[in-house]
């Protein structure tokens, strides 16, 4: 049995539910987000609660109960609060800016490098940190990886970008060669 299945979802008072089908739309202050709903899951939505129960008791769908539970739930978290990820750029001359709501990186390359902001994705630059917030949680960690793989980072000096709080383990490179006498 799934321990975080079995938790009902509890729906704030400014956040709207519906299910219609195989689809959930979920309605908040900060935008609207759907998706869609497993065939394996049943959700019912009672008294401001919404309870997921397995169609029947098989691996598959054990699995993807607390899963279904996980996603509605983050759904229901980011019309209200929102998600974001946040990036540093580690090197010299390596910079970021905002262009008409889309990302420049300079990292090194002979050209900048632009990634444009999918719809509900907004990006902000202060110094050498990007942050990328919006209210898909999954949208939003999948930009921010596509950012970190234009230039990860260096496993010799540590250039390029990485998570903040990220810890790179550095190489220790060429050593010069002792002499034993």
């Amino acid at each position: 049995m799934s321990r975080i299945g079995k938790k009902p979802i509890i729906i704030p008072e400014n956040v709207e539910v519906k299910i219609e089908g195989a689809q959930i739309k979920v309605k908040g202050p900060k935008g609207e987000l759907s998706g869609g709903i497993f065939p394996q899951i049943k959700v019912e939505l009672k008294e401001k609660k919404i309870h997921l129960l397995p169609q029947k008791a098989t691996l598959k769908s054990k699995a993807l109960w607390g899963l279904s539970r996980t996603l509605i739930s983050n759904m229901i978290e980011g019309v209200i609060k929102g998600f974001e990820k946040r990036l540093e750029i580690e090197g010299i001359g390596f910079k970021a800016r905002v262009e008409e709501g889309n990302l420049v990186l300079e990292v090194g390359f002979s050209y900048p490098v632009k990634i444009a902001a999918p719809e509900n994705i907004q990006f902000s630059v202060e110094k050498n940190l990007i942050i990328v917030s919006g209210i898909d949680k999954g949208l939003v960690g999948q930009v921010a990886a596509n950012i970190k793989k234009v230039r990860p980072p260096d496993s010799y000096k540590g250039k390029g970008i990485r998570y903040q709080g990220e810890v790179i383990r550095k190489k220790l490179g060429k050593k010069a060669a002792t002499t034993t006498g």
